[in-house]
């Protein structure tokens, strides 16, 4: 029987799928198959001999050591798409927010609590909290990816221009997205072009302060920025100088640091994006039947660090094996299954990078033997056999 650790609170209906593949959850586990996690920092963490796989019941994985992990021959998943219309419904807000001066307004208004003349004080003050419509706007999405595509379409709804840029957009994504919207050959045209600019990527150390002083600079004056994906895209001391300065009107964000808290012109959400009962009980789902999958089948469905590989059962014995990504190792493994005397009914390799994983069916149960050989190879990180 396998068994998962949980680290942070998991939506019961995450841990039902479990259970109901015969899975144990155990919170106080020393050494289990694979960890389930939210926003548990595992960077310091000691892995056991048998930990398999990590799942985070979310999409950012910046609390996971990736390449530590991936260097140990552990899968890490995430749950992609699963946040996707809670994180949509708050870009939506945030666009209004960017445009109309309602939080400041909201704050105003609490402080007249206790006021003789409320009515008069609401009339004369409601002018200093006046913001524009955002139809027939101009919206630059940068990243147009699960998120980002359904945030065009929603804004075209919302009778605003779009302009979107991703030059890694997805088939799914470009099929998702309404025609509509206006593809950009380069970033440098949505900074000209758009009144509001919503980034929506993840953070990696190519992406990290994408919006800074240069960026800001190529911008209209008055652009508004909302962020809503992870806080290190956007240069914080950059974008307060840009408000000051007057080039950006206001800035929405999800990540609130020292200095954009209580800072003029920002809106800061404490990270609110999945902040729905309905998403997590769609990211525990999601990362729970992905953690079961891989355990019992191999199948690597949104894992962050392998290749996606999904193989129908064929035979009697399966074999994964997560490997560099080198010439010769099918070969190599073919090799030593002959010498076994055994068939192989199917197979899949898939590369990423410089990692790769194998799965192969046999006819017969896999034996010991032939586990260790492969598992004794050069370029091997993991042997498992199903």
């Amino acid at each position: 029987m396998y068994e998962i650790k949980t680290m942070n609170n998991i939506a019961q209906a995450g841990l039902n799928v479990l259970s109901s593949k015969g899975i144990m959850v155990n919170v106080e586990a020393e050494n289990p198959d694979a960890l389930l996690i939210r926003s548990a920092k595992i960077h310091d963490l000691e892995f056991g001999d048998r930990l398999l796989a990590v799942g985070r019941a979310g999409v950012g994985v910046d609390n996971v050591p990736i390449q530590r992990c991936t260097d140990a021959g552990i899968a890490v998943f995430n749950a992609a798409g699963a946040n996707a219309q809670a994180v949509v419904e708050l870009a939506i807000c945030s666009l209004i927010l960017a445009s109309r001066n309602i939080m400041d307004g909201a704050f105003w208004a609490k402080s007249l609590a206790g006021r003789e003349n409320i009515d008069g004080e609401v009339e004369a003050g409601k002018k200093n909290y006046v913001g524009p419509e955002i139809m027939g706007k101009t919206l630059g999405i940068i990243g147009l990816g699960n998120i980002g595509s359904r945030i065009a379409n929603a804004a075209v709804g919302l009778g605003m221009d779009v302009i979107g840029y991703d030059p890694y957009m997805s088939v799914e994504s470009a099929w998702r997205i309404s025609s509509e919207v206006r593809h950009a050959e380069d970033m440098a045209t949505v900074f000209r072009q758009a009144d509001y600019i919503l980034i929506q990527l993840h953070l990696t150390d190519k992406t990290r302060g994408m919006l800074g002083a240069d960026a800001f600079r190529q911008m209209k004056d008055g652009v508004r920025i909302i962020n809503l994906a992870r806080g290190g895209l956007v240069d914080t001391d950059a974008i307060l100088a840009a408000i000051a300065a007057g080039k950006v009107a206001r800035y929405v964000t999800d990540f609130p640091d020292d200095k954009l808290i209580g800072a003029k012109g920002v809106v800061a959400f404490p990270h609110l994006g999945a902040s729905t009962p309905e998403s997590e009980e769609k990211c525990a789902v999601m990362a729970a039947q992905e953690l079961a999958d891989y355990l019992m089948n191999g199948t690597t469905k949104n894992s962050v660090n392998l290749p996606d590989v999904n193989l129908d059962r064929a035979g009697e014995g399966r074999l994964c094996v997560i490997h560099d990504n080198v010439p010769r190792m099918i070969n190599s493994f073919l090799e030593i299954i002959s010498a076994q005397n055994m068939n192989v009914e199917h197979m899949i390799n898939k590369a990423r990078g410089d990692i790769a994983y194998t799965i192969i069916d046999v006819g017969s149960p896999v034996t010991k033997e032939m586990a260790d050989d492969i598992r004794a190879m050069d370029h091997v990180r993991r042997v498992r056999v199903l």
